[in-house]
């Protein structure tokens, strides 16, 4: 019955059922792990951005690798900005920092990054915020002055951007003065200074407020979960589909070689069917007519002629 799961067809759609089944179940777990991944993100985004700040000097040093428990850890830097080897970071949307994060618009400009001196003769990257980029994409933007003298800066710690981490590409052959990834260690072979790992990205000033130009960089959306946990229950009810189908499509396959069997069955002749009762009947009417008419003529004609060769006979 079903000798039919032997064929060629069945063999394949099994198997590639038996693949398909384990590789959506673990891209389910996979879309999950992104959502944990994101929750726990948020979480310390949100601390982060709650937490008073603290001393850049304090968190971070020279070849220091900004881990991800610091991510956005507010912190404040004193000293004076060095417009003197300020850079631009190329290809930056007005919300943007090119890092994953999800706010702001989509204009295409430059951010606006100036080492600031600390006290203590170090220096620290900071990105000032977003400006738009001039019509010659190779000449260098003009860009609002900081304040100049002693100030503290507020801001947010971030790791230093690599090609692996953003997706940013680092060709060469920069314009001057253009950089593609924020990174502490690549900016050091120009700065006299010495530069500390990660950069800041700039909340506000003292005294100054929160300058108007640069647009500072939007705070990070904290509060999207995204659609991961979605995308993780969409691919297990996917592989809880593959059997159903299966059993489907199976007992679709039986019903029609039973219908098939059947209208074959009925087609044909067998023993005791219409086929024995024409022959019946065929022999029937031919032994009726041959002994009706047969017999009857024959015995009228052997009559009469016996009769008349008779009576011819007698006279």
């Amino acid at each position: 019955m079903y000798r039919f799961l032997l064929s060629r067809q069945w063999v394949f759609l099994t198997l590639l059922g038996l693949v398909l089944i384990p590789v959506m179940i673990r891209l389910g777990f996979w879309q999950l792990h992104r959502h944990e991944h994101k929750v726990a993100n948020n979480k310390i985004i949100a601390a982060a951005l709650k937490a008073p700040p603290v001393p850049v000097e304090s968190v971070t040093r020279p070849g220091f690798e900004v881990p991800h428990e610091d991510l956005y850890e507010a912190v404040s830097a004193r000293g004076h900005f060095d417009t003197a080897h300020e850079v631009v970071a190329r290809h930056r949307t007005a919300g943007n920092a090119g890092t994953g994060d999800d706010a702001g618009g989509q204009q295409i400009g430059y951010h606006v990054i100036t080492p600031f001196v600390l006290d203590d003769g170090r220096a620290v990257l900071v990105n000032r915020g977003w400006i738009e980029g001039p019509d010659d994409p190779t000449a260098f933007p003009k860009i609002p002055a900081p304040p100049s003298g002693e100030v503290t800066v507020f801001g947010r710690l971030r790791p230093d951007e690599t090609t692996s981490a953003t997706g940013i590409r680092n060709p060469k052959g920069l314009p001057p003065r253009q950089i593609m990834l924020i990174n502490s260690t690549m900016m050091s072979r120009y700065m006299p200074e010495q530069l500390v790992g990660g950069y800041l990205e700039m909340v506000s000033l003292s005294p100054g407020g929160k300058p108007s130009s640069p647009a500072l960089i939007p705070e990070p959306n904290h509060s999207d979960i995204g659609p991961h946990l979605a995308y993780a229950i969409q691919w297990w009810l996917f592989s809880s589909m593959v059997p159903v189908g299966w059993v489907v499509l199976l007992r679709r396959e039986r019903a029609e070689i039973l219908a098939a069997r059947a209208a074959r069955s009925g087609a044909a002749p067998g023993p005791g069917g219409d086929g024995t009762g024409d022959g019946d009947g065929t022999g029937a009417d031919g032994s009726g007519d041959g002994e009706g008419d047969g017999s009857g003529d024959t015995r009228g004609d052997t009559r009469g002629d016996t009769t008349a060769d008779s009576a011819t006979v007698s006279v």
